[in-house]
């Protein structure tokens, strides 16, 4: 299994480590329900440096981002990023990703580590007219700092004026004494935060900067546990679960990140443009149980006389309330919110409710 700069941290913390894209990952330190209300409350750091990092640099890059990808590259001033994806040319996502604007001509995409080595296959198999890519994978950490008390410790370790960095905004400057950090006001939690990108060889300051600077805020390590019940009580898409090959933007309710603007060639445009003016057989909704379970990736989605119209793409049941919630497509008759779906647990069909 490949490392991330910090796993021999992990272990010597005494995190439960188990597989994830090939890294030897933690998935909980003192529990998921501990850990994913430490982030809600307060502040927990969550090591992703698993993730990928391409860079796209030179004239043509803008271009060849606006083929690629489905978001307005061209709305996406320096020191902004954006969310995205790449369409795969049959209707559905090769990955969902994030687009820096670094510099001029410089951008910068970070995307799924279970997806690097496909997403780089496409980048470059996409890539006729020469554009400068650069697979930083392997020389880039990445920490993300999560939660309602996160900026206030962060700034702590930097000169940089975190206050004056917007949402999917982002930074490069000292932290913790490193220089070159990326400071970007991203997360994949929905608590609020930064996420850090440094090289690897100063991952170990950092994280102890980190630790020694956040014991007042009650700072934890938190695992991919946690990382995906935080992820998905926020009603965020995970690539594999939730959105994938078969499952085209406008069914996953990313029409939001889908864009047919004037002089934007990308992939799929003809085929997504259609199916968001004739409408979809099926949507990603969110629903909670109104009754007590835990709704599992794939558990059959019916209606009220049993009819399957759809399955669980994620599901759990959250700590706090105890309340089971899920994500999955069902028929687009039932997506809108407040319409009753019933979720199949252990031969049952227990009532659930579409939740924006």
């Amino acid at each position: 299994m490949k490392t991330t700069p910090f796993t021999n941290i992990h272990i010597a913390l005494g995190a439960k480590m188990h597989e994830f894209a090939g890294y030897n990952m933690p998935i909980e330190y003192s529990g998921i329900t501990d850990e994913h209300l430490t982030v809600r409350n307060g502040v927990g750091v969550f090591d992703v440096s698993h993730m990928g990092e391409f860079w796209v640099k030179g004239p043509k890059a803008l271009a060849y981002l606006q083929k690629i990808t489905s978001n307005d590259v061209s709305a996406l001033p320096i020191g902004k990023a954006q969310y995205s994806c790449f369409p795969n040319g049959k209707g559905g996502i090769v990955d969902d990703l994030l687009v820096y604007h670094y510099a001029e001509e410089k951008y910068f995409l970070v995307v799924n580590a279970s997806n690097i080595e496909k997403d780089w296959n496409w980048c470059v198999s996409h890539n006729p007219d020469g554009v400068d890519l650069e697979n930083a994978s392997d020389k880039m950490g990445q920490l993300a700092v999560q939660g309602p008390k996160a900026t206030e410790l962060l700034q702590k370790l930097t000169p940089v004026n975190l206050s004056e960095i917007p949402y999917y905004g982002f930074g490069v400057g000292e932290f913790a004494g490193v220089k070159e950090v990326i400071l970007s006001n991203t997360g994949y939690t929905g608590a609020g935060g930064f996420e850090l990108y440094f090289y690897p060889e100063y991952g170990e300051k950092i994280w102890n900067a980190l630790f020694e600077a956040g014991a007042e805020y009650g700072i934890k390590p938190i695992g991919l546990g946690a990382r995906d019940s935080l992820r998905l009580e926020k009603g965020f898409c995970l690539y594999g679960n939730d959105i994938d090959d078969t499952t085209s933007p406008i069914e996953a309710g990313l029409g939001w990140i889908t864009k047919f603007v004037d002089g934007k060639d990308f992939v799929d445009r003809p085929l997504l443009e259609k199916q968001k003016m004739l409408g979809i057989n099926r949507k990603l909704v969110r629903f909670e149980l109104k009754e007590r379970g835990i709704p599992r990736h794939e558990y059959s989605i019916v209606d009220a006389k049993g009819a399957v119209i759809g399955h669980v793409t994620s599901g759990t049941m959250l700590p706090d309330t105890k309340v089971g919630i899920g994500m999955g497509y069902v028929q687009t008759a039932y997506s809108k919110p407040g319409s009753t779906v019933y979720v199949q647990i252990r031969n049952k069909n227990l009532e659930a409710v579409v939740v924006k």
